[in-house]
């Protein structure tokens, strides 16, 4: 398959977003959606158009004075954008939480053309971009771009420091637990988080073979208690069966695997500058033995080795779950544009559509049937509906049809959206 790509860098895909920009630029629920005056004779409802946007995303730096200039008098604030996301976050509590976990991440975005700061990426398998996301629970706190050719921890630390502030200046008090996979288990995280006070981590720590010895006490004891569990039942189908090699592996699919968590004490030879609180789990079944390991900065006399290996650590996965909402839903890996800047745009503009998403689920759906709903159901679902929109001098009449089967949560997202609090 050919790919012609255009001049600019885009691709095929950003002159189908033109053409239907260009459609939607005149629909009259956006132009409502933004307080656009629409009347009888759809007069002063015309968004801005595609050239427009594209001067947002490519605003040149050579423009010394983008008040004068003809063609570049828009352009965004990027520190007022990374500060919005997270003010949103904070604006969504009634009171300050006692805690609260924030989540490090990073995904790829494929790209598929001449795109600035791109580069070939052997674990995701192409050239791509490697954006670092930062959530608390679904809340989205940061998406910052970067190039896939960084450490994966680049930027790590700088914006968790930045996104903290943020947080602190309105929840002084609030004990703040960082977590993220082995690639954020780096030493100038952990040494900043304990130096901060009410921080704590909890990071993922790739296994080498010292970490495996430490582990190797509770390896046995997991041994010990399968070969106990399993016995009784092979022996029972040993009465049943005629003597075979899979009769052990038939007879373990109705044994529990047998895990076994501990604490060590453990520092690498020059990568840390102090011995660490290390979590080590192991999960022993028939077929394999499978050892994990974590760091924390927790103490043990706070939480055991076992609760904080599940109730702290496995939760992570629920950020790359949001990130897939984002990349799925609202195609936020769209980063098609040919400048890095634009790019950038582009991964907000993804952003705050899924943090308005979220604040629809979290606000509107409670106790309904939507209520764990992805983002793309509920675009699917309840966004996208027909409708006949009647315009008058007084008033503007959107009409659903009788037969839509979700007129009920219709009827109960307006209730509850005209009972927020309007800021302003």
């Amino acid at each position: 398959m050919t790919l012609r790509v255009r001049q600019f860098g885009g691709t095929e895909a950003d002159t189908a977003n033109w053409t239907h920009h260009e459609t939607l630029r005149h629909d009259p629920i956006f132009a409502l959606a933004v307080g656009k005056v629409i009347n009888s004779e759809l007069q002063s409802m015309t968004l801005a158009g595609k050239s427009t946007l594209n001067r947002l995303e490519h605003c040149p730096e050579d423009v010394s004075s983008r008040e004068n200039s003809r063609y570049h008098r828009i352009e965004h604030d990027a520190e007022a954008i990374e500060t919005l996301l997270v003010e949103l976050f904070l604006e969504s509590y009634r009171k300050a939480p006692r805690q609260i976990i924030i989540d490090l991440d990073v995904t790829d975005d494929l790209v598929h053309g001449n795109q600035e700061q791109t580069f070939f990426n052997p674990y995701y398998h192409g050239y791509c971009y490697a954006p670092l996301y930062i959530f608390c629970g679904k809340h989205l706190l940061a998406a910052k771009l970067r190039a896939s050719n960084l450490d994966p921890a680049g930027w790590g630390l700088e914006e968790l420091q930045r996104v903290i502030k943020i947080i602190r200046a309105r929840w002084k008090n609030v004990k703040i637990i960082i977590r993220g996979d082995s690639a954020y288990s780096r030493e100038d995280i952990m040494a900043w988080c304990e130096s901060q006070t009410g921080i704590d981590y909890v990071l993922g720590l790739a296994q080498n073979s010292r970490l495996l010895q430490l582990s190797q006490s509770i390896k046995y004891r997991a041994s010990q208690e399968y070969s106990k569990k399993l016995q009784p039942i092979t022996e029972f189908f040993e009465s049943l069966f005629p003597a075979s090699p899979d009769l052990k592996k038939d007879a373990a699919a109705f044994v529990d695997n047998s895990v076994w968590y501990c604490s060590l004490d453990y520092q690498t030879l020059d990568g840390w500058s102090c011995s660490r609180r290390v979590v080590a789990k192991v999960e022993y079944s028939h077929e394999e033995v499978d050892t994990r390991f974590v760091v924390t900065s927790l103490p043990v006399n706070k939480i055991p080795p076992g609760q904080l290996y599940t109730q702290k650590y496995c939760p992570r996965g629920d950020a790359e779950n949001c990130i897939k909402e984002q990349k799925l839903g609202l195609h936020s890996d769209r980063t098609s544009t040919h400048t890095f800047e634009g790019n950038q745009l582009r991964l907000w503009f993804a952003s705050i559509a899924y943090v308005l998403m979220n604040a629809l689920r979290e606000q509107c759906l409670t106790k309904t049937e939507f209520q764990n709903a992805t983002v793309e159901t509920i675009r699917t679902k309840i966004l996208k509906l027909g409708a006949v929109i009647t315009t008058s001098k007084r008033i503007i009449l959107i009409s659903i049809s009788n037969s839509c089967p979700y007129k009920e949560i219709f009827a109960t997202i307006y209730k509850r959206l005209s009972q927020l609090p309007c800021p302003g």
